[in-house]
């Protein structure tokens, strides 16, 4: 499958048992949540995913559970995460194996490549796969930054670079990317509370966290600013802010997944280290998802809107 890079793309949660093991039904249960909701893809083992708790089988089960589930209808994009240039390419290459359509990809974990170094890192796993590949650009949390003059060189010599998931928190990067490279590079927004004004700015998607308990509300926000109707989905998005911001945080999987099970589509379960919150912090979390829900907007039709070209 071709992708699309445009659209809603959920960085889907991974579920657990209370055994702490892979919980596919709920994880099932959430992903046809987010296709009856309209989304554009289904992006596994991200931050939200838990990547970094999961072997190697693991990832390779939720990637072709995904497969299934979604049925030709979406393509699902795995993350690639790793440590090591030979780890990355074998991790792409077990991704398209288990019937994956295309790879976000981080630059080298835990050592600080320089720009030289994370081009090579780029170019090797993007030309050891016919993959499509959307590079994850978020210096804010990882320490690196693929800066436009990287870009150019990799979207030159690696025709499967299609886009960019931008995180660098800096809006006007989005004008830069455009005028550089038109639509070379595709830009899907990577930080919730950005999200609607990237949109405006250009953006072609947007890869959402809360969109996990939360479907059919951010397709909306994001169809209705496509569609130019700016003044309903401003209106969705005011409502949504308090939720975004439990994207922005270093216990966002925590509040994630809270709000998946207060929406009925998810469960608590998180793999140590992580542990569930407690005390005044689940508290403050649970409150502003309770008046979420609670102050919850009736929608407009969205699903049909004209949004892409």
């Amino acid at each position: 499958m071709s992708i699309k890079w445009n659209g809603v793309m959920p960085a889907v949660t991974t579920k657990f048992t209370d055994q702490d093991t892979l919980d596919l039904v709920n994880f099932e249960v959430n992903i046809h949540a987010q296709l009856e909701a309209g989304v554009s893809g289904i992006i596994l083992g991200g931050t939200l995913g838990e990547a970094s708790t999961l072997t190697d089988d693991e990832k390779r089960i939720i990637v072709r559970k995904a497969v299934e589930v979604v049925d030709g209808k979406v393509p699902v994009v795995m993350n690639i995460a790793e440590q090591t240039t030979t780890a990355a390419i074998d991790a792409a290459k077990k991704a398209k194996e288990d019937g994956a359509s295309g790879l976000m990809m981080l630059p080298p974990m835990r050592y600080k490549a320089d720009d030289r170094e994370t081009v090579t890192y780029f170019k090797k796993v993007a030309n050891s796969t016919t993959l499509p590949i959307m590079v994850y650009n978020n210096p804010v949390d990882y320490g690196i930054e693929v800066t436009l003059d990287m870009f150019e060189e990799l979207l030159r010599d690696c025709p499967n670079i299609q886009a960019v998931k931008e995180s660098t928190r800096d809006l006007s990067n989005i004008t830069r990317i455009k005028n550089r490279f038109g639509n070379r590079l595709a830009i899907l927004s990577g930080v919730d509370t950005l999200a609607l004004e990237s949109i405006f700015m250009g953006a072609d998607g947007w890869v959402a966290g809360l969109v996990c308990a939360f479907p059919a509300e951010t397709v909306a926000i994001f169809n209705l600013a496509k569609a130019g109707r700016t003044e309903e989905a401003l209106s969705i998005y005011r409502w949504f802010l308090p939720l975004l911001e439990l994207d922005i945080n270093s216990k966002l999987v925590q509040n994630i997944k809270l709000a998946e099970v207060a929406t009925g589509i998810g469960t608590e379960n998180v793999r140590e280290p992580r542990l569930p919150l407690v005390g005044e912090e689940r508290e403050r979390v649970l409150a502003i998802i309770e008046n979420g829900i609670k102050t919850r907007p009736e929608l407009p039709e969205y699903k049909e809107l004209a949004v892409f070209a």
